[in-house]
């Protein structure tokens, strides 16, 4: 887990890490300096060409299906008050449609589904059912003794439906799926498909046809089929790598060949067995897909699909502007947080953004230009999350640049050949084992005050040795110099144990 920019910890003690402030540089190819005039700004590699005529990079819309596709993990149990918890955070982070469990799976899933249609929230509802008129009757019936139900256009008190604003419908379609689950064939499917949207599109209410295992799935029958929901008017289409076995390629072929069969929205459903769940998604809105299934950290069946926050990365990094306008960008480590309680997992710590070492920069050469510009080595903005960005420093790779923005902080003064010569000693140190924090600030501490004295000159190892004896002899707590660290500092190759981060 990672740290705000209150200042709360978890995972990792940043109160061992240097905290770098803004600069007045840009920050990535994306950044905001207004003495740069527009046309100076170097261009955005990672932004929609204006060949990609087709691309809704800057044009998309989440579908987070953290408590359907969620429920699915292997570790996942929401009971009603977690459910109502993570869709209250998911509507304030932004998400335009929340996906909910089947009501037809059970009777507290149909009420944690009306309970979560009362809420109000700004976020269409959607329910995921199976191509079934059962399924359809009891998805679209749900909430059914509530005011208004059946009206989609009236209003509650709270200004919200009382039922759910869609229906998700899904029916197997590859070999696999029709020989060893449902066991229909594509005139069976064809005929319940249009026999469900109808009866779902007769209640007013906004609906998507998928088929699933779609890769693996025929063309002809692929592209038969969604002509013809197309034309009896779905709102969106969807693609599903239920194996997640295809790469960007793939999906870029079969979205752009569905781009110009169908006139409705289209909906990408992309499992992360082969690692290629957030790749396959910016490939498909780049297409011509319209929307995005996500789930918070990527939790679903097996090892889940596209993470939300893994995507939100991604996109911000083509165009942070569009992304910062649409989502609350600092909610998503808490409702990463909140997920990952709830399931009894961590926060990896590669997660993009809010992995615990996402904005920790620790080689020497790193620090010294991140010190000077951000954009050299970040392309994500730490403080548009809410998160702050540091530089390690209490370690054998740690550099004098690094050293010296610590020494600001402390606000002593030495020259930089003197911050050298203290950062060959922490090096020293940090042979034996990382530094704290209190660790480096005691060696710096200690070394201004024997310049400061006319005691310690540059390149004195002996004397800095005694100054560094002399201050754990005459500290109250031995905490501040680790008694084996003062130790050793009377050998050549000792070091006192400092770890930094920054």
């Amino acid at each position: 887990m990672c740290q705000t920019t209150d200042n709360n910890q978890q995972s990792q003690n940043k109160a061992d890490m240097v905290q770098v402030g803004e600069t007045k540089h840009v920050n990535g190819v994306n950044g905001h300096n207004h003495q740069l005039n527009k046309k100076d700004q170097p261009r955005n590699p990672y932004a929609p060409r204006y060949a990609d005529f087709l691309s809704n990079i800057s044009n998309f819309k989440i579908i987070e299906s953290t408590l359907r596709e969620g429920e699915q993990f292997a570790n996942a149990f929401f009971d009603t008050k977690t459910k109502i918890a993570i869709a209250k955070a998911l509507d304030a982070f932004g998400v335009e449609y929340i996906e909910l469990t089947s009501p037809a799976a059970s009777e507290q899933s149909r009420l944690d589904c009306e309970a979560i249609c009362k809420l109000g929230l700004k976020a269409k509802i959607l329910t995921h059912i199976r191509c079934h008129m059962d399924d359809a009757r009891i998805a679209v019936e749900t909430g059914k003794d509530l005011l208004y139900c059946f009206l989609p256009f009236a209003r509650s008190a709270g200004g919200r439906f009382m039922c759910v604003d869609g229906v998700d419908v899904v029916i197997g379609t590859s070999s696999f799926l029709r020989e060893f689950s449902h066991g229909k064939d594509m005139a069976y499917i064809t005929k319940t498909a249009i026999e469900v949207i109808n009866f779902v599109k007769s209640k007013g209410i906004e609906i998507r046809f998928s088929s699933e295992d779609s890769f693996r799935s025929d063309l002809v029958d692929l592209l038969s089929i969604y002509q013809t929901v197309d034309k009896i008017g779905v709102n969106r289409v969807g693609i599903a790598d239920t194996v997640g076995c295809a790469n960007p390629r793939q999906v870029y072929d079969l979205v752009r060949t569905l781009r110009g069969v169908v006139s409705c929205d289209i909906e990408v459903h992309l499992h992360n067995d082969t690692g290629m769940a957030i790749a396959n998604a910016y490939t498909a809105l780049e297409a011509g897909a319209t929307h995005i299934d996500t789930s918070v950290l990527g939790i679903g069946e097996r090892v889940g699909i596209t993470p939300l926050g893994g995507l939100v990365a991604c996109l911000y990094a083509a165009d942070p502007d569009y992304v910062k306008s649409k989502y609350n960008l600092p909610m998503l480590r808490e409702i990463e947080n909140l997920v990952a309680e709830a399931v009894e997992v961590s926060v990896p710590f590669m997660n993009p953004i809010t992995g615990y070492c996402a904005f920790t920069h620790k080689a020497g050469i790193h620090a010294k230009a991140i010190l000077n510009n951000p954009s050299t080595y970040e392309i994500l903005k730490p403080e548009d999350f809410g998160l702050t960005r540091y530089v390690s420093i209490g370690h054998r790779l740690t550099g004098w640049n690094a050293v010296k923005s610590r020494v600001e902080q402390l606000k002593l003064v030495l020259t930089d050949d003197q911050i050298k010569d203290a950062t060959a000693k922490i090096k020293e140190l940090a042979d034996v084992r990382t530094q704290s924090m209190e660790d480096v600030d005691t060696v710096l501490r200690v070394y201004h005050s024997g310049v400061a004295s006319g005691e310690l000159e540059i390149g004195d190892r002996q004397m800095f040795d005694r100054l560094l004896r002399r201050h754990r002899d005459s500290s109250v707590s031995r905490a501040d110099v680790p008694q084996d660290a003062i130790e050793g500092a009377t050998t050549p190759n000792a070091s006192i144990p400092n770890a930094v981060t920054a």
